[in-house]
């Protein structure tokens, strides 16, 4: 069965966005940014909010047509465009770029795209991993954690009435300060948390 990764960049305060949705402080330099595209482009499907699909929406389709784009962005442009996606909105009536539009979260519905074949589904975006985390739906969260304070905006995670059990699978540092940790969530029945 596919797995759900949560793969989510955050200061080291724990905000994934500054105030104001600020995320002027993520430090994407070319190493990070390729080994995004080695891990994403063996992706099944990128799963996302309206929020962040709309913000990828709005940069990398085109992403690739500037001249002084690094080879990195050139390369995950075309990833992105390719990749299926699924938008959980109950809002947008449609999207393009290869996107099925979701109104809510449905677990069976979640099980049953993991119980497809292909590669494992990228989750991005907090309040929608707010949401599988509390459905228990998460198998992987690859936190990148950033050497910054940024002092308030929007928290990775927010307060939840239970608790969640990881193991740590890896770390590795990026030579820009950035530290990847990874953790695995213990599961059972089709992916839910015990």
């Amino acid at each position: 069965m596919r797995k759900i990764i949560l793969a989510l960049q955050v200061s080291l305060d724990g905000y994934v966005e500054g105030p104001d949705r600020d995320i002027g402080w993520h430090m994407v330099d070319e190493e990070l940014h390729s080994h995004f595209n080695e891990h994403l482009r063996t992706m099944g499907a990128f799963l996302s909010g309206r929020v962040t699909h709309e913000l990828m929406a709005d940069f990398w389709p085109t992403a690739d047509q500037d001249p002084s784009s690094p080879p990195s962005i050139v390369e995950f442009a075309g990833i992105w465009r390719e990749m299926p996606k699924v938008v959980y909105s109950r809002t947008l009536e449609q999207a393009g770029w290869n996107t099925t539009v979701v109104g809510d979260v449905v677990v069976d519905e979640v099980l049953e795209l993991k119980s497809r074949p292909g590669g494992d589904l990228a989750l991005g975006g907090a309040n929608l991993a707010d949401t599988f985390r509390r459905l228990g739906l998460i198998d992987e969260y690859w936190i990148y954690v950033h050497p910054v304070l940024v002092g308030g905006g929007t928290p990775l995670f927010k307060p939840a009435d239970s608790r969640t059990p990881l193991t740590l699978a890896e770390t590795r540092p990026f030579g820009n300060g950035v530290v990847l940790l990874r953790y695995s969530s213990p599961t059972k029945d089709g992916g839910r948390l015990s």
